[in-house]
């Protein structure tokens, strides 16, 4: 695998006590894979010293001058990589929660053929971290809104574990979601006939600092995805006609 080059994006905002293990681990398994794997961060303008210390590490880092959002962010990531002839960007949470021995489990989809973009699931096998009750809720209701409109079901739509061929990096690079992309972004992939599989990872509960969504947060972020994934919905559909 050393001829298939792979970019780790990894969208980060107040990171600061987290980041250095993130990338830590994604270059040991370069070392112990034989994966040729480059961890770019992506600093969001953090508050704290997350530019500071991603910049002390083996990686990439992208400094952006304003806060972009989490799609921003990895949407910054996926341009780099385009750019740079990567075959394979993955992305990866900058709180720990992502296991980059997971990693190999995620590119093979990619590399055998088989898939376009590939999802990592933490609810086929139910192992590790299984998020909070809240957050299942929205996952199930996302699954059932996705067989609706595109007729394809994910176990873990939310999960911001994934990966991608050269063929996805060319669509998001024209447009990708931004405050909450990842259920969003499988009707954006469904539109454009690439082929999504999931494959069974396990996460980790975040290492450090607090989830955006919980509580009443949760049923807003519901609320708004939803109408973000009809509105996407309505537009590919009238340009497709």
């Amino acid at each position: 695998m050393n001829n298939i080059k792979i970019a780790a994006i990894i969208p980060a905002y107040n990171e600061e006590k987290n980041i250095s293990a993130v990338v830590e681990n994604i270059n040991q398994i370069k070392k112990i894979h034989g994966i040729n794997i480059i961890a770019v961060v992506v600093n969001d303008c953090s508050k704290d010293n997350t530019f500071l210390v991603a910049a002390t590490c083996d990686c990439i880092v992208l400094n952006l001058p304003v806060n972009l959002g989490i799609g921003g962010a990895v949407q910054t990531g996926f341009k780099y990589a385009l750019r740079n002839n990567f075959d394979i960007a993955i992305q990866v949470d900058g709180d720990g929660q992502h296991p980059a021995e997971e990693i190999p489990k995620l590119i093979a989809p990619i590399i055998n053929g088989d898939a376009d973009v590939v999802i990592g699931s933490r609810f086929i096998e139910k192992t590790g971290f299984q998020s909070s009750n809240m957050r299942r809720v929205g996952i199930n209701y996302f699954r059932y809104v996705h067989q609706l409109l595109v007729h394809v079901q994910f176990t873990d739509s939310t999960s911001g574990f994934r990966a991608m061929n050269r063929k996805a990096l060319a669509i998001v690079d024209k447009y990708y979601p931004d405050e909450y992309p990842e259920p969003e972004a499988i009707i954006l992939y469904a539109f454009n006939g690439l082929k999504i599989v999931e494959v069974p990872v396990e996460m980790k509960e975040r290492q450090g600092g607090t989830s955006s969504i919980g509580g009443l947060s949760g049923i807003y972020y519901m609320v708004k995805v939803t109408l973000a994934i009809f509105f996407t919905y309505l537009r590919l559909k009238s340009k497709k006609l």
